[in-house]
């Protein structure tokens, strides 16, 4: 099969490179990153511009990619820049519209990729241990009409979210695959409390809680009961989209390493010129080779059927959680003291490495998960 990205890809790549070193340096990420908002509205509709977006989702919804490959380049370059704007939540609400919502709901899919409007998912719970199907929030039914109650954790950019992607209960245990239900609810409904934070890596997120939230017919995102396998497709999306994120921020702390290891001197000699630390650079090479293959495997198999998608997908970000920590902890290491420092850009990168592993899912559970996949 060949892996190589066709010219499209090439030059959305190029462009969206060029873009990010040229308007979104260090400085610029780190004062963004910091801002009570959390992200930039203004670089925001400038991605849009580009059709960086667009690049997310297919011709039928409004875009021109949406496959793994577009996926896993525009993520990969984001990565590169510690990119905080929306892109993730953004992809994953867009995906599960797209599988799931009707003529009406898909009509959304404009506003999302133009940059006019953003989503949230809000589906982490406190306590739910990454597993997709652990949902506590309830939703009842009222005649024609919808009540929702609960909490959800960790829901990116929450407070300026228009819009939340909501998983709830409608019948069954806390635990069964069975009775989840999926919901589009506006962010100024009655009962609906945001409380915002920032993060250790940058950017925000909220608490969100729902305290007897009225819902109308229309806010129901497919059939009710069946959300799991529209969750399901839409956080390996999100998924495939982390592990290339990782693998462009690892990218750029291996070259800032590298030329550490280059003009740092001592005794008189560039450190990189001592074997123990070329053979501590080189094993690292071939673990970030590793992980971008991962990834590769889990852009291919994203339009698979369910098993093979599921499979790769936490294959990946299985590996990219064990690898972007070793990757963290070396270049830190081989910079010594200095890798610590706030000013010095590669403590951010190996921060945001870190904090990868633990979205949507860490290394444990991805482990876990593939290998309970492959006994089914």
């Amino acid at each position: 099969m060949n892996f190589q990205h066709t010219e499209d890809r090439r030059m959305l790549a190029d462009t969206l490179n060029r873009f990010v070193s040229e308007q979104y340096g260090f400085e610029t990420r780190d004062r963004i990153a910091r801002s009570p908002e959390g992200f930039s509205p203004e670089l925001w509709n400038r991605f849009a511009e580009l059709g960086i977006i667009g690049a997310l989702f297919d011709e039928a919804n409004g875009g021109f990619g949406g496959g793994g490959f577009d996926i896993a380049v525009v993520f990969e370059s984001l990565g590169r820049g510690l990119v905080v704007e929306p892109f993730l939540d953004t992809l994953i609400v867009g995906q599960a519209v797209a599988r799931s919502g009707n003529a009406t709901q898909r009509a959304l899919l404009g506003e999302l990729i133009d940059g006019s409007r953003f989503a949230a998912l809000a589906h982490g719970e406190s306590g739910g241990h990454y597993e997709l199907s652990r949902v506590t929030t309830r939703a009842q039914r009222e005649g024609n009409a919808w009540q929702l109650n609960g909490a959800k954790a960790v829901v990116q950019h929450g407070e300026h979210a228009a819009l939340f992607l909501v998983s709830a209960r409608t019948i069954g245990d806390d635990d069964s695959e069975e009775g989840i239900t999926l919901f589009l609810v506006p962010r100024d409904a009655a009962g609906v409390s945001v409380r915002g934070y920032p993060k250790i890596d940058g950017g925000r997120a909220a608490e969100v809680t729902f305290d007897n939230v009225k819902l109308g017919e229309e806010s129901l995102l497919g059939a009710e009961g069946a959300g799991l396998p529209t969750l399901e497709y839409a956080i390996a999306c999100g998924v495939l989209a982390l592990c290339a994120e990782a693998v462009g921020a690892m990218d750029v702390a291996k070259d800032y390493t590298l030329d550490y290891l280059r003009t740092r001197k001592q005794f008189g000699v560039a450190i990189g010129s001592f074997q123990a630390l070329q053979h501590r650079m080189a094993d690292m090479l071939l673990e970030i080779e590793q992980a971008r293959s991962a990834v590769i495997n889990a852009a291919a198999a994203l339009g698979a059927q369910r098993r093979v998608r599921e499979r790769a997908v936490s294959a990946a970000k299985y590996s990219i959680g064990r690898i972007g920590a070793l990757v963290a902890q070396e270049c830190i290491q081989l910079h010594g003291g200095i890798g610590m420092t706030w000013e010095l850009p590669l403590a951010h990168y190996a921060k945001r490495l870190v904090m990868i592993d633990h979205q949507l899912g860490d290394e444990d559970h991805h482990l876990d998960r593939f290998v309970r996949l492959g006994r089914e």
